[in-house]
């Protein structure tokens, strides 16, 4: 829950500064820097943070898609005093709702959890629809990962939690932590809600007229999630030049930085990683492909032994499926699977055609024995039956009168299916697996071998979350010893 000033000046952040753990260092007594490492650890990042979703480490697992950060991973992660978030994409209404009241009935009151809300382009109802089900099931936590502007169903869950406090304070029940890698986007978070749209909620009856009013006095996030080159949907951002312009940017718009707390994700795999992050103001860090290769991960063992063998360069970039026309990318495994260089052929296919009739008849061939294991018109047909039982008949239409359209949709195809193989452990499609990772797992593989953690068998989220922490601190000692030694 944040408590914001109502009518607040505009923030100098020296006013705010908190006493920081990279600080507190030199404090320490050297023969006690290694009992010491942990307290270091949990004093690592925002204390404000910590203390409004009630952590014991600034320390986040982000949400991974159809469920692979899985309940498990959530409730894992709330016990150990750590925050998780389910990932929701993909699954349907009903899914989400089984699972946020198992998580509830698993986990104490004080104990953090929540769920991701991705971004809908195609679909705004759904968007809608999964906002009126955290609103109704009390999700107080959500992380809001794709989002290219504020959307009305953004801006619904965060007014509902609204309400003015009896000493002049605006109080915050629901919390939005924006994954986000571009500035433009970060200053839409960090700014209140576009009047436009609250002017629009209120008129449908979706708010009142107290949190239309309160609202001019928060900002849409509570939280900014720096993403820097990842695993799965990416833009292959360099980690110490978003952070920094991202800080700058909230010191600019003078944010209370209380309130308002920027961490970082990407590339976090070691304790070295974790230690880097916060040396550079990182208030939280959040994973992702390491928690993949987990027991709580919610896939297949087929799929975690894959991962738990690859390297530092392992990986590749391969065309998002669910964006596939726009060319976002997605960073995926490369080692032992042919899913990149198929996605990425398909793509090119895309550009250089204007209709599958364009395609030569061997490169069609092809595809369909190959990739597709079935004929293209096959694959239309399947396509089209499934849009029109998601209330999408409009882009059957448009795909029917359209044939650069009518090509994405069935290439798409392709895309859905290889995601599916991986999570279900289709072994005779396994050379078409689609797995979202990025080198941070490579790293923790080189950082755990040799020890129990090895194995994937041995790795749960929530312990692999303390050991980065405790470590990063025990690294930070021995830096600080080195540098006051000289």
């Amino acid at each position: 829950m944040e408590d914001l000033t109502l009518d607040q000046p505009r923030a100098n952040p020296a006013d705010f500064a908190e006493p920081s753990a990279v600080a507190q260092l030199h404090c320490i007594d050297p023969a006690n820097r290694a009992d010491e490492a942990d307290t270091i650890a949990m004093r690592l990042g925002s204390a404000q943070f910590r203390r409004d979703y009630g952590l014991r480490y600034a320390y986040l697992s982000g949400a991974m898609y159809r469920g692979i950060a899985s309940r498990q991973m959530v409730v894992a992660m709330g016990r150990a005093g750590l925050l998780g978030f389910l990932g929701t994409g993909g699954m349907s209404l009903e899914q989400i709702r089984t699972d946020i009241i198992a998580i509830r009935e698993q986990l104490e009151p004080h104990q953090a959890w929540g769920m991701n809300l991705i971004a809908q382009v195609a679909d705004d109802a759904m968007e809608r629809a999964t906002v009126a089900l955290y609103l109704e099931l009390g999700v107080h936590a959500i992380e809001a990962s794709a989002f290219m502007q504020i959307t009305p169903a953004l801006v619904h869950y965060r007014l509902q939690g609204l309400e003015a406090g009896p000493d002049g304070t605006v109080v915050c029940h629901n919390k939005i932590l924006a994954k986000l890698s571009r500035p433009e986007v970060a200053r839409e978070f960090m700014q209140p809600a576009p009047e436009r749209i609250v002017a629009r909620l209120l008129a449908e009856g979706l708010v009142t007229e107290q949190q239309a009013r309160l609202a001019r006095h928060v900002s849409m996030a509570s939280d900014i999630c720096v993403e820097a080159d990842s695993g799965g949907h990416t833009d292959q951002g360099v980690a110490l030049v978003l952070l920094s312009a991202i800080q700058r940017l909230r010191r600019e718009l003078g944010c209370d930085p209380r309130s308002l707390r920027v961490g970082l994700a990407g590339g976090i795999g070691t304790p070295e990683a974790v230690a880097a992050a916060f040396i550079l103001g990182a208030d939280f860090v959040l994973t992702g492909s390491i928690n993949q290769c987990t027991v709580e991960a919610g896939t297949n063992d087929a799929v975690k032994d894959l991962l738990q063998e690859i390297d530092i360069q392992d990986t590749a970039y391969a065309p998002a499926g669910d964006m596939f026309e726009m060319g976002a990318k997605v960073q995926v495994l490369r080692k032992g699977v042919f899913f990149p260089a198929r996605a990425n052929r398909l793509y090119l296919l895309y550009s250089q055609y204007e209709s599958l009739a364009e395609i030569p008849a061997a490169v069609r061939t092809q595809l369909e024995e190959k990739y597709f294991r079935k004929s293209l018109d096959d694959v239309w047909r399947e396509t089209r039956a499934f849009l029109a039982t998601r209330g999408r008949q409009d882009d059957v239409d448009k795909a029917e009168a359209n044939p650069k359209h009518k090509m994405a949709l069935v290439f798409r195809w392709y895309f859905g299916h290889s995601m599916r193989a991986a999570i279900n452990g289709d072994t005779a499609n396994r050379v078409d697996y689609q797995i979202h990772t990025g080198p941070a797992l490579g790293a923790f593989n080189r950082y755990v071998k040799g020890t129990p953690l090895e194995n994937w068998r041995a790795r749960h989220v929530d312990r692999i979350g303390r050991q980065l922490m405790r470590d990063a601190g025990a690294l930070m000692l021995e830096r600080v010893a080195a540098l006051t030694a000289n």
